[in-house]
Formats: structure tokens, sequence, C-alpha cells
């Protein structure tokens, strides 16, 4: 059997290279590639892929928010997140919208083909660098309030982060600036800070914003 695979990533370049990557290996095939959440939920729709592989930064709304739309669609579906966040925050906030597999793009090629073929059997899929900063984060003494924010909080987190504005905030997710605006001020309640200033620094002790801030590829 063959598996059939959707690929949502931003980077045409990118792309080619892990369909190429992907292709080489009997048994898996690329069966439609996406550039952005939109796309990647009409490409869900129209070719009902076993395995979707998707990255987490992306322009307008997230792979978090991907992964929970596809989930509210099939709640069966497979989905593996392929990213550049090496962090347990990101992956543990992938999981509860639904995704059954993380791996970083740091891994070894090989990790990507077997990861597709752990989710497609039903088995959870983690690489070496997830797995141990996930482990960390359970054994550090400090609590996180991210695990308090829901994907949808946390992706609007992370487009904070990112300098985006209330505006384009509200484009992306199709809300209201208000409704925007009372996010934001949930996610620092629930953060226990009082301004971004203290958000930033926040974030900057969890690794978020050191992950935002890596060149992608």
């Amino acid at each position: 059997m063959v598996i059939r695979v959707l690929l949502v990533d931003d980077h045409a370049v990118v792309r080619e290279g892990y369909r190429r990557l992907i292709e080489k290996h009997q048994g898996i095939e690329i069966v439609a590639e996406a550039s952005d959440a939109a796309s990647g939920y009409e490409a869900f729709k129209k070719n009902s892929p076993d395995v979707t592989v998707i990255d987490i930064s992306m322009p307008g709304r997230g792979g978090i928010d991907l992964v929970r739309q596809i989930r509210q669609l099939d709640s069966a579906a497979r989905i593996l997140i392929f990213t550049m966040h090496a962090s347990a925050s990101y992956a543990q906030q992938t999981f509860r919208a639904g995704a059954r597999g993380y791996v970083t793009k740091s891994s070894p090629p090989d990790v990507l083909v077997s990861a597709i073929r752990e989710v497609f059997a039903g088995r959870p899929a983690l690489c070496a660098e997830i797995n141990e900063a996930i482990a960390k984060d359970t054994l550090g003494d400090e609590l996180s309030g991210v695990d308090q924010l829901s994907p949808r909080e946390f992706e609007i987190l992370r487009m904070i982060l990112d300098a985006k504005s209330a505006e384009e905030i509200a484009l992306a997710f199709n809300l209201s600036p208000k409704t925007v605006a009372n996010y934001h001020y949930q996610i620092k309640s629930k953060l226990c800070v009082r301004s971004d200033i203290e958000l930033v620094y926040f974030c900057m002790r969890r690794g978020l914003v050191a992950s935002l801030a890596e060149p992608r590829v």
C-alpha cells in the first residue's frame, strides 16, 4: 500500500527538496502540496491524504491552527509536524491541537520518512531533539503558563512575538481587532505578565522568541 502524503510548507524550494527526499522511498508519494494554512485545508479536503506533513511558521494562520482545523473536519486525520522549532512548548501545543508526530528540520532525513510511516501506522513519532526537550521541560522546576494556552491562543501569541499587528492577526483568523485584543489580554493574564515587555521576556525564558528568531530554511 502506498502512503499518500500532503505537504504544507510556504517555501516552494523546500517543498521540492522534501518531495524528492520522500519519494525516493518505496511506498510513499506526495499527492498534493500547499503553501499556507488556507490552501492546506482545501488540499486536505480535496485529496484526503493518509498523512499530512505541516510546517508551523507560515504566512497568516500557522500550522498549529491548521492542525486544529483539519482535526475538526476529520478526527482521524494523521498529522505530522515538520518544523524548525525545537521547543517543548511548540510540540505540546501541536499535540493538543491533534498532531501525532513532531520532527525538527535539523533531524537526519531518514527521521522524517520513518515518522511518516509511524504516524500512518497510528503510532506517535518524535525526533530525538524533541524527546530531549520535552524530558527537560518535564523535569524542570518552573511550571509553564504556556501549557494553559489553547492552540488558538498559542498561535496568536506566536504572531504577536513575530511583530504582527492586531489588524494582521484579525485578518488571518477572520476575527475583529477587538476580539484579538481580548485574546491578547487573556494570554497575558494566563502567563501572569502585565505588559508586552514582560510577555517577551517570559517567552525568551521559555525559548519561544529564540526559536522564532532562527533563520528559516
